[in-house]
Order: structure tokens, then C-alpha cells, then sequence
């Protein structure tokens, strides 16, 4: 696809009041509800659900055996994780436990639940494994009915990086297929989103699953209209690091028709700010805090 580009407002810009009228807010429980709950955890998420989040943030890597589950990095973080005989794993040792390394079931050995988290005293403990993505969907689907809440939506971020092809995950192709078999044979598609800060990720599924939702993740202070460029078409989502969001960027997207969902916004006076703004979604380690908007 052709990415069409605009010029950028300038600072004087004046949003039109029609483009600021919010459809409904997209609420991203991050990682589940990180500040609360053990992350990327089943029921992390489901607390997110019963907290009244829209959509399920999680992050995805590949096992030995081509198993995808839930994990923020492509190994044990030191942070989280016990390994198998219950000792703490090193912030020095912990790229030895790569999780591509491993079969599934040899995953569910180590804990990554009851460790206390050194950013988030206030996490419940838990003895727990990291989670298949097919049972994470499985078990949110059946919570939302069996609770009568609205079905959910899930942002997937393939954890991939090209420095780790073959070393801590397969090629983006073979990634990106993995995941997508899944949500395709849950019937779950047309409700997902695929986020990276991996191009290849995105470009790869537009062009072979144009279907699918996408989101470009963005850490850096390069202009939207450059980050765009390098992706090479107009992603569904534009989704930075939340002080990187102004009035600038929201026009720019706007008139792309492009969406704006900043991450991981955990104050309350930044989540307010970004919804004057005009964004389309907040994602947050603490969607109890939501309520409170």
C-alpha cells in the first residue's frame, strides 16, 4: 500500500471540534494489569476484564516446540521469574533461560508469579506459569460470557527483534503465522490487534493479512510522518510512549484516519491530559484507575 503523507500542523495548529468529539475510549489493561496482578498471567487478565478494560494488552514469544505464550521478554526475566528448583534467577543469567530454547511444557516449570515485582509492591502473589495465548483466549471468552460483559479485544505485540532471529525466536514470517493460526481457528480475528516495533512484523502481515489490525509501536522522538515512512504504509494504530503525544501528532494522525493509543500511562492527571487531547485509547499497568476519568 501507498503511505499517504500530509504536511504536519504546526504548533499554532486549532483541532477541528468535530475531529475531537471521543468515540468510545479503547482501555488496554497493560501486560493484563501489571500494577496488580503478576503479568501476562491469566488471572491478570481476567482481573483486567472484571475491571471493565476493553481490550487485553499482552506480549507473545515462541517456545522450542513452536508453542506461543505470553512473556514480555523472549526469556526469564530476572525480575519475575524463579527457575525450576524455585531459585531467583540473575539479571546476569537470565538470557541462559531463552524461552526458544525451551519446549512448553519445560516453561511451566519455572514460577513468574510470587516473586515480589521491585517496580510493583502492590501485585498480588501468585504461584503461576507463563500462559498459552490460545488458553489466555479461551479463558477471557469464557469469563466475558459467563460474566455477561461485552467479548473482548486483544492487542498481541510479537516480542521480535532482528538481532534474534534464530536465537530468540524463529523469522518474522514464521512469528507472525504462529499467532495468527491461532486467532484465525478461535474466530477471534476481526477482535485483534497486532502491535511491534518491528517493521518486518507489520509489513509481513499487511501484506499477507490485510485483515488484521495493526499497530506501530514507537519509542522514539523521530516524527510520526518518519516512522510511518519507514513502515512504508499507514498502520490502524499509531501507538507511542505517552510523552511523546501532542496536539501535533493527533492532528497528523487524524487526518490520516489513522488512531492514537499512547502506552503505558499510569497517572492519573497524564491519562486525563492525553483524553483532552483526543486520543483513541490509553493503555495502563493499572486499569483500576480508568474508573476514575
Amino acid at each position: 500500500m501507498t503511505c499517504i503523507i500530509i504536511d504536519v500542523p504546526t504548533e499554532n495548529t486549532v483541532l477541528d471540534p468535530n475531529l475531537t468529539d471521543q468515540k468510545n475510549t479503547d482501555f488496554q489493561g497493560h501486560r493484563g494489569c501489571r500494577g496488580l496482578m503478576p503479568e501476562n498471567t491469566i488471572p491478570g487478565f481476567l482481573q483486567a476484564l472484571d475491571l471493565g478494560v476493553t481490550t487485553l494488552e499482552m506480549d507473545v514469544v515462541i517456545t522450542k516446540d513452536h508453542r506461543v505464550i505470553c512473556s514480555h521478554e523472549p526469556w526469564f526475566s530476572n525480575e519475575i521469574a524463579l527457575d525450576p528448583m524455585g531459585n531467583p534467577i540473575t539479571e546476569a543469567d537470565e538470557k541462559n533461560h531463552k524461552i526458544y530454547s525451551l519446549d512448553y511444557s519445560a516453561t511451566t516449570k519455572y514460577d513468574i508469579g510470587i516473586k515480589n515485582h521491585p517496580r510493583f509492591p502492590d501485585q498480588k502473589k501468585i504461584a503461576l506459569h507463563k500462559p498459552l495465548l490460545e488458553a489466555v483466549i479461551d479463558n477471557a471468552e469464557a469469563h466475558t460470557r459467563r460474566t455477561n460483559r461485552e467479548l473482548p479485544y486483544y492487542n498481541i505485540e510479537t516480542k521480535i527483534t532482528p538481532a534474534g532471529d534464530g536465537v530468540f525466536h524463529p523469522s518474522p514470517e514464521v512469528f507472525s503465522e504462529l499467532i495468527l493460526d491461532i486467532l484465525y481457528e478461535k474466530g477471534i480475528a476481526k477482535r485483534c490487534i497486532i502491535q511491534s516495533f518491528d517493521n518486518r512484523t507489520l509489513k509481513y502481515i499487511r501484506k499477507n493479512h490485510p485483515d488484521i489490525k495493526l499497530a506501530l509501536l514507537i519509542e522514539n522522538e523521530n516524527s510520526a510522518e518518519h516512522n510511518i515512512r519507514e513502515l512504508g504504509f499507514n498502520p490502524d494504530i499509531y501507538s507511542p510512549e505517552f510523552t511523546l503525544v501532542n496536539a501535533e501528532l493527533i492532528a497528523f494522525c487524524r487526518r490520516l484516519e489513522i488512531e492514537v493509543i499512547p502506552w503505558t500511562v499510569n497517572e492519573l492527571d497524564d491519562m486525563n491530559k492525553l483524553i483532552l487531547l483526543g486520543v483513541d485509547g490509553l493503555i495502563s499497568d493499572f486499569p483500576n484507575k480508568f474508573k476514575s476519568l
